[in-house]
């Protein structure tokens, strides 16, 4: 049985950088508010008519790049995002055509944050049941044209980016690849972080003026609740992992959580007891950029080499949904 593992990373993000001090001319709020209560210091917003297909072609071209390959050898494609280009086709299909794939599967996950995580999880039984031996999974999310900049939209506001990650998941006879992975949900909080609109239960239309001026389109979240429950979750999900490979916090050379906030990342890294050495974080620069925030930092960790052969590398997500993932790996 072939084992799974990844053979090619790439990212992308737009050349927009939008500051604290940028958004404090839009909100009551300031750079060190912002700061203190989030670790982010800037992010990336896109120009109009850009989508996350867009976003995702040049990430996707540095990982078939790094991984030897062209877009014939690619077998299936699985877009992980929460914010697709279209409410319909997926955005699978939109960069299959965008980049010229062969007539191969594309499949769209909405997991938000914890999408890309749940992506590897799909790569790795197709990759291990033979089907496939080369699966190109992206990462790519516009958050931006969801915040809503007013002091109403705050809280949400401050925190969201736009941004692509890439892995090409690749078949191996060698001792490497991913040695696990683990998916939750509990769909009761659901309202804790969600977008309301537009919705197909929301009746004839679906969008409304009604629903505009309501605010409904946008994103909104109990931050409270998030980090709660975030706090609880990571470290159960990663403590998961290492239990189902016989391996203890001491094992992990890298830890990439999902980079929703540097708060919960540093409470996440005290309760399993990890130095700075293990963990990576890059939320400073680019805030959450959801389903594309793991694919982002592992591609960043790996050029800055803080990945290396044999390492055992940990990825963890918490999300909207709720939902929950980790996924542990021999690089």
């Amino acid at each position: 049985m072939p084992n799974p593992y990844i053979s090619g990373t790439g990212f992308y993000l737009p050349p927009r950088i939008v500051t604290n001090d940028e958004l404090s001319s839009y909100m009551d709020t300031t750079d060190e508010w912002i700061q203190e209560r989030t670790g982010i210091k800037e992010r990336r917003y896109v120009e109009k008519g850009v989508g996350p297909s867009d976003l995702a072609i040049p990430a996707t071209e540095q990982a078939l790049k790094a991984a030897g390959l062209t877009v014939s050898d690619i077998d299936f494609i699985i877009f992980a995002t929460s914010t697709p280009d279209f409410y319909a086709p997926g955005s699978g299909c939109v960069l299959q055509e965008k980049m010229g794939f062969n007539e191969i599967g594309a499949l769209d996950i909405r997991v938000q944050c914890s999408g890309f995580i749940y992506g590897l999880s799909i790569a790795e039984q197709y990759i291990r049941t033979g089907n496939f031996k080369n699966i190109l999974l992206i990462g790519a999310e516009v958050q931006s044209t969801a915040m809503n900049l007013t002091d109403e939209g705050r809280d949400t506001a401050i925190i969201f980016g736009d941004g692509s990650g890439a892995a090409i998941i690749s078949a191996t006879e060698e001792n490497k690849g991913i040695l696990s992975t683990h998916m939750h949900s509990e769909g009761k909080y659901l309202k804790e972080l969600w977008l309301e609109a537009p919705a197909s239960n929301a009746g004839h239309p679906r969008i409304t003026r009604e629903v505009l001026d309501e605010g409904k389109q946008y994103l909104k979240m109990n931050g409270k609740e998030v980090f709660r429950h975030a706090i609880t979750r990571f470290p159960e999900v990663i403590n998961e992992a290492l239990e189902a490979n016989n391996l203890t916090s001491e094992n992990i050379n890298l830890l990439i959580p999902h980079q929703a906030n540097l708060r919960i990342t540093q409470m996440v890294q005290k309760r399993l007891g990890l130095s700075n050495d293990q963990v990576f974080s890059n939320i400073h620069k680019y805030g959450n950029t959801t389903a594309a925030t793991i694919p982002i930092a592992l591609a960043e960790a790996f050029n800055e080499g803080r990945i290396k052969e044999g390492d055992i590398l940990v990825l963890a997500a918490f999300g909207a949904g709720f939902t929950w993932a980790s996924a542990i790996m021999k690089w």
